[in-house]
């Protein structure tokens, strides 16, 4: 087996606790949950992870020790660090980044995160200046691993 894609999330919002659930619920024979980052507070962002009253509750067993969130038992690393430069995405090994603080949507500031170590940078928002905007079912066979590096989904409504 291949080995997996290691994925770092940065926005624990809405939309990066829905990319959290999907594949820890449906991809983690392929995908491993690095770390998050994110402003909030560990023990609120477990919280909402855990009750989420549009999209129900999480099945996984969620819980704060010690200042880390464990789901299932196992330690997530959390970060919460507003420059994504400073995030060691490199340390962790992360292949991905979803960026779903809808804040880093131009391609040279998403790039913060390709300078702190990861291989690629997916933004879940309409961007500027990216490598390429995908939005399935359109146009993604355009995309080329070896040139496209910054990408934004289209929309965390298209996609």
């Amino acid at each position: 087996m291949a080995d997996k894609i290691k994925v770092g999330i940065n926005g624990f919002g809405r939309i990066g606790r829905q990319v959290f659930k999907a594949i820890y619920e449906n991809y983690r024979d392929s995908i491993d949950i690095e770390a998050i980052n994110d402003l909030m507070d560990v023990e609120t962002n477990a919280h909402l992870l855990k009750y989420d009253s549009t999209y129900g509750q999480f099945l996984g067993e969620v819980e704060v020790r010690d200042g880390d969130m464990y789901i299932d038992g196992e330690k997530l690393k959390n970060y919460a660090e507003r420059d994504p430069a400073k995030i060691p995405w490199g340390d962790l090994g992360v292949d991905v980044v979803i960026e779903s603080t809808g804040i880093f949507t131009d391609g040279p500031k998403a790039k913060a995160h390709l300078d702190a170590g990861a291989k690629k940078v997916i933004i879940s928002a309409p961007a500027t200046n990216v490598d390429l905007t995908l939005c399935l079912g359109v146009n993604e066979d355009e995309y080329d691993p070896e040139k496209h590096h910054i990408i934004s989904n289209a929309s965390c409504t298209t996609n």
